[in-house]
């Protein structure tokens, strides 16, 4: 049986989380969890969107029924301080409200949002600001 040679070099210890796992092992762990949960779905069937679910219970604002398909900014930034101004479920400022849902919006729509309809809306966003007197 051969022997090895000291060469004064040693691994550091690898840092362990309170599992005792190292943290890729733990990663790799959580990760087969969660396609092993998602896998039991069936696979036919999309897989149900996070925002989907905010839109439908949020209990955040009450907006006016498709506001943002509208085809004209200014109507989208009054309807949204309108709506924020009079809600009582809000956490924030009416600002800091109307802007979050506009952004949701926006950010939801994500790549299949078309150009001229992210530039409505970038606008509706710098009219948001004037209604607010929020102006650069």
């Amino acid at each position: 049986m051969a022997t090895r040679k000291a060469t004064g070099k040693s691994k550091p210890p690898v840092a362990r989380g309170k599992s005792g796992r190292p943290p890729r092992q733990r990663h790799a762990q959580a990760h087969a969890a969660h396609r092993a949960k998602t896998a039991k779905g069936g696979g036919a069937k999309s897989p149900r969107k996070w925002s989907h679910h905010v839109m439908e219970t949020s209990d955040a604002m009450d907006l006016e029924h498709n506001i943002f398909k509208t085809g004209n900014a200014q109507e989208i930034a009054q309807s949204l301080k309108q709506s924020s101004t009079k809600s009582r479920r809000r956490k924030g400022t009416p600002f800091q409200s109307a802007m979050s849902m506009l952004n949701f919006y926006i950010n939801r729509a994500g790549r299949n949002l078309p150009k001229t309809r992210r530039d409505t809306l970038q606008q509706a966003k710098r009219k948001l600001r004037e209604a607010f007197g929020r102006a650069p």
